[in-house]
């Protein structure tokens, strides 16, 4: 199907169907009750979802496959925010030019950063591109400011001369169809939300996926794992790996344009927090805990990541303090005051302790979990088949 072969057809297809079915799969609760308020199904943290997708799965191709760890990358996410939103203010608030124009200056930026970075390798290659994020971060607060609005942020004003329409509304929309646009389906206790803005991210990311199997499975794709297994090896037989590790490094610069872009075109503001050096490292983590190298990895990742920030940012010590009113006040108060500092606030130290628990155990990420739990299904059905056909004595 599509140039695939039948196993990545099928892991295709699974892709597809989780992004299709994911907003009835987040809204594990029903709305009457308690916990109705930690559901992650609605529309502005599931277009995150696969928004950070598409960031994790560009990143993938040049960390997973060529071994080249940048923490730069926000960057292009930043750039590519700007660029659209400058799409916005001059031609018009349809996505479609912005997006394009997103990925365009995203390319060209990372093109240039590439062939600097990439003089050097390992360590010295991700201080360069930290060092390159960081630059285009302080430049965004204060030397471009008539290009980026300084710490105000670049955002659409109704006096703003769009060309192709003129002055207008400020609401983003994909040829008529606002993006922002969502519909509700009640079902009894159950409500699920259908977002525009989500469903095109949605498409994005699901063609953003299959251009990234293309490349893993192509001459292409096994230069860059070439590369990431022994580079000086390939330097002495002669082939020239710097165009390859360029290329990648464009790709995935590229998709962090896209990602970029569709982050405005969902919700027209760009501000220089998003090149900050911890966007950076939250690509990094989604990477990791998904599994790098792996096709589907940086899509869980980035879903668990957003996940459980959405719902252990909004246990706070009141939700605890509901939870635990049953036991007696004083052990109710040491529980509550214990766990109040892995959530709320604090989550990102339960993210943490899972982030560890994840590497420690789990090297391969979440691909690796799934992958042991399906050998273990197999290993106990390959024993029931044996001992079912063992001959009576």
């Amino acid at each position: 199907m599509l140039g695939l072969d039948k196993k990545n057809s099928a892991l295709l297809l699974i892709v597809i169907a989780l992004t299709v079915f994911a907003p009835f799969l987040m809204n594990p609760f029903p709305q009457s009750s308690g916990l109705a308020q930690f559901n992650a199904g609605y529309p502005d943290l599931m277009q995150r979802f696969v928004i950070f997708g598409i960031f994790a799965i560009g990143f993938n191709i040049l960390f997973g496959l060529t071994g080249y760890l940048s923490f730069g990358h926000a960057a292009f996410l930043g750039v590519g925010s700007y660029a659209a939103v400058w799409m916005f203010k001059l031609l018009s608030m349809n996505i479609v030019p912005a997006i394009v124009l997103s990925v365009i200056v995203a390319g060209l930026f990372s093109l240039l950063i590439g062939f600097i970075s990439l003089r050097r390798s390992g360590i010295y290659f991700s201080i360069l591109t930290l060092a390159f994020a960081q630059m285009s971060f302080a430049l965004a607060y204060s030397v471009l400011t008539p290009l980026t609005n300084g710490e105000t942020g670049l955002q659409v004003y109704n006096d703003d001369p769009q060309i192709l329409l003129g002055n207008g509304p400020t609401v983003t929309h994909l040829f008529g169809f606002e993006m922002n646009s969502t519909s509700t389906l009640a079902l009894g206790d159950w409500a699920f939300q259908f977002n525009m803005g989500y469903y095109v991210s949605a498409v994005m990311m699901v063609l953003a996926f299959y251009l990234s199997m293309r490349i893993f499975n192509s001459p292409f794709g096994l230069m860059l794992r070439a590369i990431k297994t022994n580079q000086t090896r390939l330097n002495y037989t002669g082939v020239s790996t710097r165009p390859y590790t360029l290329a990648a490094f464009v790709i995935s610069g590229m998709y962090a344009g896209l990602a970029g872009g569709l982050m405005a075109s969902m919700d027209p503001l760009a501000g220089a927090e998003r090149m900050q050096w911890t966007a950076s490292g939250e690509v990094v983590l989604m990477v990791i805990l998904g599994g790098a190298g792996t096709l589907i990895g940086p899509i869980l990742g980035a879903g668990f990541i957003k996940y459980f920030e959405n719902i252990f940012s909004k246990i706070n010590e009141n939700v605890l303090h509901g939870w635990f009113a049953a036991l007696p006040d004083g052990l109710e108060n040491a529980i509550v005051w214990v766990l109040h500092f892995f959530v709320g606030k604090g989550w990102h130290l339960t993210l943490g302790l899972l982030f560890m628990l994840i590497v420690i155990f789990l090297p391969g990420g979440l691909v690796e979990g799934g992958q042991r739990i399906g050998r273990l299904f197999k290993r106990k059905k390959s024993g029931d088949d044996a001992s079912n056909t063992k001959p009576a004595e």
